[in-house]
């Protein structure tokens, strides 16, 4: 299930989006109060946009426009909004998304394109491991995608690994969708519990929120460790709620492919340039077909490259690599440029360490300080040191880590109100 404009040469993609984008303008000057004030006051013509390379003469949107004026972005009136999701203000405060009859027959192809894309296809059975409730877009997306592509649906939640092998024992699912994270807690359920998990019904997961690759593509810590005990295929997958669009692996597993018929995408230097082929910048998109509330050039806040040479599953969209990072979370520490992940990824690789945290505060100085507090089923100053030394040897410095408690660490990154692990605190002034 290939939509064909994702196997049509670049230059017919690109006279496609281009059609689309001057509809989508259009459309939001008309019915956007947020974007007609934003056009007037800019003196803004929209008519002398014809081209992706004029989407660079447009101002951008952040998530702080959408956080003050979230009822500004709104194109339709109250009573077509069939469905409230919100953003899990991972970065500032939630952030309410309105869709429409039409949004949500949107969101389903796309989960359903994104799906087949890993290799979903009619007649699989598909446990969601994810939340459904607290108007989290992601997991109504899959329920709905899933329903597209004809397949079953198992929908579990999140958590309890208890009940989550019951469920697999019981329905003989063929994929699960999930915080790879968690895969670890099934694998060490099923250990203790004498579960033959390689011998299960299980082929694959589409992981959600966490990364699974470095950026040549190769598998990281956190995936080998899942994979060299279950034989199992990995899928990773990107998305947002403002977007209301995915990137998933295909089966090659060379970054997210792009849909072109949903989101146009760019990726911004500082100054809201394009930057060069190869290079990495933050990803910035324009969502087309959605009536409720599109976006015209919002900054994603995540730093990526974008990959354009064809795939060998013969889709010649874009894909778009693994995070390297989130802008906001960049620390400058001892002259060297870290994100979270980086580190999430060195602390990986240590079965010892059961949990941990970092966080971000503003030393006497003014510049960034880290510290990394860590549960370990065996503390002791010989294993301190050889985090540091890994730390060393991988990222070139070695922040102030310290011993925690499991008790203190998990009710922190493992908090009931939010829908993934928190395990980055800034504290910067």
């Amino acid at each position: 299930m290939i939509p064909a404009i994702e196997k049509d040469s670049l230059e017919e993609i690109k006279i496609f989006q281009e059609k689309k984008l001057v509809e989508l303008l259009a459309y939001i000057s008309e019915n956007s109060p947020f974007y007609k004030r934003l056009f007037a006051g800019q003196n803004i013509d929209i008519s002398k946009v014809k081209t992706l390379e004029d989407l660079q003469f447009l101002p951008v949107t952040t998530k702080e426009d959408l956080q003050q004026y979230n009822d500004d972005f709104l194109c339709v009136p109250q009573h077509q909004i069939i469905d409230y999701a919100s953003t899990s203000g991972t970065l500032g405060d939630p952030v309410t998304f309105g869709l429409t009859d039409s949004d949500l027959d949107r969101l389903a192809y796309n989960e359903a394109i994104s799906f087949a894309c890993a290799g979903i296809a009619e007649g699989d059975v598909v446990q969601l491991m994810t939340t459904i409730d607290r108007k989290f877009m992601a997991g109504l997306a899959y329920f709905l995608g899933l329903r597209k592509l004809k397949v079953g649906v198992i929908r579990v939640g999140a958590g309890i690994p208890e009940m989550q092998w019951d469920s697999i024992l019981k329905y003989n699912p063929s994929y699960l969708i999930t915080v790879p994270s968690f895969l670890l807690k099934l694998i060490e359920y099923a250990e203790i519990h004498g579960i033959d998990y390689n011998n299960s019904s299980i082929k694959g997961a589409i992981c959600i929120g966490e990364s699974l690759r470095e950026q040549d593509f190769s598998m990281n810590i956190l995936s080998k460790k899942i994979t060299d005990k279950w034989n199992i295929k990995l899928f990773s997958t990107y998305a947002s709620t403002e977007m209301s669009t995915a990137f998933t692996e295909c089966e090659h597993g060379k970054g997210g492919h792009h849909h072109p018929e949903l989101i146009i995408v760019e990726v911004l230097d500082e100054n809201n340039i394009p930057v060069k082929n190869g290079e990495t910048g933050e990803l910035t998109f324009t969502t087309l077909g959605i009536e409720a509330m599109p976006l015209l050039r919002f900054k994603t806040g995540d730093i990526v490259q974008l990959h354009n040479e064809p795939c060998a599953c013969g889709r010649n969209t874009l894909r778009v690599g693994p995070v390297v990072g989130r802008k906001k979370q960049m620390i400058k520490y001892k002259g060297t440029t870290l994100y979270p992940p980086a580190m999430n990824d060195v602390l990986s690789s240590f079965d010892n360490i059961e949990n941990h945290l970092i966080e971000i505060s503003t030393n006497d100085l003014g510049t960034d300080e880290i510290l990394i507090k860590i549960a370990a089923k065996n503390q002791s100053p010989e294993f301190l040191q050889e985090i540091k030394d890994h730390f060393r040897a991988k990222l070139r410095v070695t922040p102030k880590i310290e011993f925690a408690s499991k008790e203190v660490l998990n009710p922190l990154v493992f908090n009931p109100m939010s829908r993934k692990p928190i395990r980055f605190f800034d504290y910067r002034a």
